[in-house]
């Protein structure tokens, strides 16, 4: 069985952070494991608390697991603080990981901030040219390129923009203002748009948790870039279609709408 492995923050609500990201692996079919970056006191209507890990403790976390089972692919989600985003880099460079997916989650869909000021500089300057594929949303994509995002051709620019400023493939996601769900893929000077399917499903917690985790599990299992986003692109179309309803806020999706057997039957 492949690995992925997670480095994130938790979510005590269950439906993003490593979460999120342990059930997406699951359901993808690769072993997961997890680096906790943070504790978040959270649920379906917002963040109430962060309480960060010690960088002394999350670098024995990476020890850990990358002395014992080395991951076939790694997924990064909320890093909050440049201290320890700088034990990442270092530990990820030590270890030479393979297929790095870098959520560069800095806002939550609530409006919450995850990630102090100067984290972001210490994010593009030691984690984002370490990534294989990094997949910010418009608003953060607005960040990494210094640029204002309204429109289809600006998606394309800054996609560019952001690829060729840090060495890295950029899968900007369209759906925060000028599309549902259709994202846009640059690499290298190729170039791919993925049409995403509109799902009326206002439940869309942990959604670029889930997306990345995905993509990694798929480059884990040896997918090319390309098919690992189309792949997990059909995945959390399904997620959503599967139209759970849990919580009184933006609510999660259901990571395991096709893991059906004799263990998941009610009474």
């Amino acid at each position: 069985m492949k690995t992925a492995l997670t480095i994130a923050g938790s979510d005590s609500s269950g439906g993003a952070g490593i979460q999120a990201d342990i059930k997406t692996m699951t359901a993808n079919g690769v072993f997961a494991m997890s680096a906790v970056t943070a504790l978040t006191a959270q649920n379906t209507t917002g963040v109430t608390a962060i309480l960060e890990s010690d960088p002394e403790f999350l670098a024995q976390q990476l020890d850990c697991i990358f002395t014992d089972i080395f991951p076939d692919a790694v997924k990064i989600g909320m890093v909050s603080s440049s201290a320890l985003i700088a034990v990442i880099a270092e530990k990820l460079t030590q270890y030479q990981a393979n297929h790095i997916v870098l959520d560069p989650v800095m806002v939550a869909t609530s409006g919450a901030k995850l990630i102090s000021d100067d984290a972001i500089a210490v994010l593009t300057e030691k984690l984002i040219p370490l990534a294989e594929v990094i997949t910010p949303n418009i608003p953060e994509a607005e960040i990494l390129s210094g640029m204002k995002i309204q429109t289809a051709a600006d998606i394309e620019l800054a996609a560019k923009k952001i690829s060729e400023l840090y060495g890295c493939a950029v899968l900007l996601k369209g759906g925060h203002s000028v599309n549902d769900a259709n994202d846009y893929l640059y690499s290298a000077g190729y170039c791919r748009t993925f049409q995403g399917k509109r799902i009326d499903n206002p439940n869309t917690h942990g959604t670029g948790c889930t997306l990345s985790s995905a993509i990694a599990s798929n480059l884990a299992k040896g997918f090319s870039l390309s098919e690992a986003i189309e792949r997990a692109k059909l995945y959390i179309s399904g997620a959503l279609e599967a139209m759970l309803d849990l919580g009184k806020g933006s609510g999660p999706m259901n990571h395991a709408f096709a893991i059906r057997n004799q263990f998941t039957e009610e009474a």
